[in-house]
């Protein structure tokens, strides 16, 4: 059987690298993650990464905190989160490189988009940190970002949740849940699949998003092999 797609960027959310225990690093958690990102990559798969931070730092931890410092501080945890990737990825023998969009050359290479592709057609696994590299966006819409400049034919969106449903399904045990969306639908209702500007940002650029939950990370490689699973948003 071969992959639906291609080149992909995957999107995980830092607290899902915490595993159960809600702050840090869950290696084993990691690890699982990275299993199935090899298999990808052994289907030929061309496959960047963006993980955010939510794992060490969110938002500002007090009042007086001015928002573009607390906005690097979370772009920081997310250079650990590469790190720790990039790590796992290389103990199983899968070329890794990782790429910031704040330099720091001593722990990783600057984010040039003609790199990162060249990067990719080799197969190896490009794991972009520090979002945008600019305060007030999210790492969300530097998913959004990286995957229409590398030319990624999906997003694959890995959240807590299974897909995309009409309410909060912690809260309302009757919530909807949707198998497919328009970005239209997404931003009328105020879904929350990606904050707006990503959504906006995924809309202009055609690029579909794959919503699926990480509790299982063989999803990662589902959602690669075109099985329908959470909720596909397109245009």
């Amino acid at each position: 059987m071969q992959p639906k797609y291609k080149r992909i960027l995957l999107k995980v959310s830092g607290e899902a690298l915490a595993g159960e225990k809600g702050f840090g690093l869950d290696q084993p958690t990691i690890d699982a993650i990275c299993e199935q990102i090899k298999r990808c990559a052994e289907k030929g798969v061309e496959i960047a990464v963006v993980v955010g931070g939510g794992n060490f730092w969110r938002g500002r931890s007090g009042e007086n905190m001015d928002r573009s410092r607390a906005d690097h501080m979370g772009m920081l945890a997310t250079v650990i989160n590469s790190l720790a990737l990039c790590s796992a990825l290389e103990a199983i023998d899968v070329t890794t490189r990782v790429q910031t969009a704040i330099e720091m050359r001593a722990i990783a290479e600057p984010y040039i988009r003609g790199k990162a592709n060249s990067h990719l057609n080799r197969g190896r696994v490009v794991i972009f940190g520090c979002g945008t590299g600019n305060p007030f966006f999210s790492t969300d819409t530097a998913a959004a970002l990286r995957a229409a400049e590398i030319n990624a034919e999906v997003i694959l969106l890995a959240k807590k949740v299974d897909g995309v449903y009409d309410s909060d399904p912690a809260i309302n045990p009757d919530a909807k849940k949707f198998d497919t969306l328009t970005f239209s639908e997404v931003l009328a209702r105020d879904l929350k699949v990606m904050d707006s500007t990503a959504t906006a940002l995924c809309r202009d650029n055609k690029m579909p998003i794959q919503v699926f939950g990480l509790d299982d990370p063989e999803n990662i490689y589902r959602a690669v092999m075109g099985e329908a699973i959470g909720t596909l948003v397109t245009e």
